[in-house]
């Protein structure tokens, strides 16, 4: 049985609004992609920026494999996204003229077996926001132990 491999950023929950989803493939190499069969990567500060008309990825992190040689990987080096280039316009486009930035959100494999990361197009949350979050958050909490009680 294949561990099915889940990597999230919670806190991007927290602090955006997600307006538009996205399915990216990255560039990685043999090392990276073993490490993160073991569940040894990080997306939680890790950011995307569009850099000479392509999309990187920048600070995620993914643990040195064990069982690598002298060819093993950085842990933090920028990897490149691969997207079309009509939906990379796009994505520019409102990143620039509308001050939103786009947040890697979720880390897995795909059907194919391939490494896919979800990307949104996210506008940062008010502090206001956040703790109506947290408010919806514990009355829901308090009505599942009600429920249960019950």
């Amino acid at each position: 049985m294949i561990k099915k491999l889940n990597i999230e950023n919670r806190k991007a929950k927290f602090n955006f609004e997600f307006i538009q989803t996205l399915e990216c493939g990255l560039v990685l190499t043999g090392t990276e992609v073993k490490s993160i069969r073991a569940s040894n990567a990080s997306i939680a500060e890790s950011f995307c920026q569009i850099k000479n008309q392509e999309l990187y990825l920048i600070n995620m992190y993914i643990k040195e494999y064990e069982l690598g040689t002298y060819a093993n990987h950085q842990p933090r080096r920028e990897r490149k996204l691969l997207i079309k280039a009509e939906e990379l316009k796009k994505l520019h486009k409102a990143v620039k003229e509308k001050g939103l930035t786009l947040v890697p959100v979720r880390l897995y494999f795909n059907d194919k077996n391939k490494v896919k990361i979800k990307v949104a197009l996210g506008k940062g949350k008010k502090i206001h926001d956040k703790r109506h979050v947290l408010k919806e958050k514990d009355l829901g909490r308090d009505l599942r132990r009600v429920v249960k009680n019950y």
